[in-house]
């Protein structure tokens, strides 16, 4: 008689978490004529990898050695970790044409496994980038006297054994994702199938939609629509102060909670177009209590931040409690050049009439960068 064999399985597994982190270095000028050599700027604590870590930024160089360089740091912040072993890379990004950095990253290290012993062990480069070669012009990465760096972080965790089933397990089907956007996206286009029941009028154009998706997504729709106006279903709906398509964008982020459409057209348009629309669709958003719409426009302003919008921007975000985007302009305007440059754009005189008391915020914040520029403030504002 005769038995048949027995196989276990079994596997070494070497866990490793990621994770990324991108900081944004605005007012650099301002920096590098501040800050000494050996002296640092950090970063605030960010998760990455499931630790915490701040990045350490010399403007001028950590040593007489390096003074001609930047160097950057990553720095273990985790009270309670201790031996983490990890690599991780610094990468200078690009700016695309729309403003946002680019990627892959042309200009970046690559460290080997490295051992962070405690809260506060360090790696990094004393001579990541020199000087003139950040500032050369034109700079694919220093743009309005900012850059960014992206700090990717793998995290090795303990190798371990443990024992598994035989072979890969058998799948008898395969669960796709979710496409709820996509139906929804489908539906707002196909408004021929007599689903809709209001109808919206913006300039010359005529919107229809659904009540009660608007509804679910919006509390000032909600209100609208199912409140006083609910029983005339089939009303035409008036929208005056917003361009149609502004409100085009707006219903597409509502039924599919993206703005893909949006995206591609911002491909064809330039990148001033791009933004103009951010501000009028935050308006929108706000107006109709978007919140995750209104928040993803704030982003969208704030990594292009130029000149050439900053003040209607922070005019925005003043109207619109805008709390982010009010901190990224002022941050912007740190720099003395930034903020002569904006007090020369179109956009300045509409700011100074409308909001003069975050230009005043402004003033008593940065006064001693540039006192030309405050005082012709303070002059505007008398």
């Amino acid at each position: 008689m005769t038995t048949g064999d027995c196989t276990t399985f079994s596997a070494i597994i070497a866990e490793a978490m990621s994770g990324s982190h991108v900081i944004k270095i605005a007012g650099y000028s301002r920096m590098k004529a501040l800050v000494s050599n050996g002296e640092s700027l950090t970063s605030i604590p960010f998760s990455a990898a499931g630790h915490t870590w701040v990045v350490r930024f010399y403007p001028n160089g950590d040593s007489a050695e390096s003074q001609d360089y930047l160097s950057f740091y990553l720095i273990l912040d985790s009270a309670n970790s201790y031996d983490v072993k990890a690599v991780f890379s610094l990468e200078l990004l690009e700016h695309s044409k729309n403003g946002r950095p680019a990627a892959p990253a042309s200009y970046s290290f690559t460290t080997d496994l490295r051992t962070f012993s405690y809260k506060g062990s360090l790696w990094g480069y004393n001579k990541f980038i020199h000087q003139t070669a950040l500032e050369e012009e034109p700079s694919p990465h220093l743009r309005d006297d900012s850059f960014s760096i992206r700090c990717g972080i793998k995290v090795f965790k303990e190798i371990y054994s443990t024992e598994t089933q035989g072979g890969d397990r058998k799948r008898f089907m395969e669960v796709p994702p979710s496409n709820l956007r996509q139906n929804l996206g489908s539906l707002l286009e196909n408004m021929d199938d007599g689903s809709a029941d209001v109808v919206f009028e913006v300039g010359e154009e005529r919107f229809s939609a659904h009540r009660c998706v608007l509804a679910a997504r919006s509390s000032v729709f909600r209100a609208e629509l199912l409140g006083a106006m609910k029983e005339n279903a089939h009303r035409q709906i008036q929208i005056d102060d917003i361009e149609p398509s502004v409100f085009r964008s707006l219903l597409r982020f509502i039924y599919t909670d993206s703005l893909d459409g949006m995206a591609r057209e911002e491909e064809e348009a330039g990148e001033e177009e791009d933004l103009v629309m951010a501000q009028h669709l935050l308006v929108a958003a706000d107006r109709y209590n978007v919140e995750r719409l209104k928040l993803m426009c704030e982003e969208r302003l704030c990594e292009s931040m130029g000149s050439a919008m900053v003040a209607t921007s922070l005019a925005l975000a003043e109207q619109h409690g805008c709390h982010g985007l009010k901190e990224a302009c002022l941050e912007f305007l740190a720099s003395p050049s930034n903020l002569l440059e904006m007090m020369a754009s179109d956009g300045y005189e509409h700011l100074r009439i409308s909001c003069p008391s975050v230009l005043r915020e402004l003033i008593a914040r940065f006064q001693t960068l540039d006192m030309k520029a405050t005082r012709e403030i303070t002059l505007g504002l008398s």
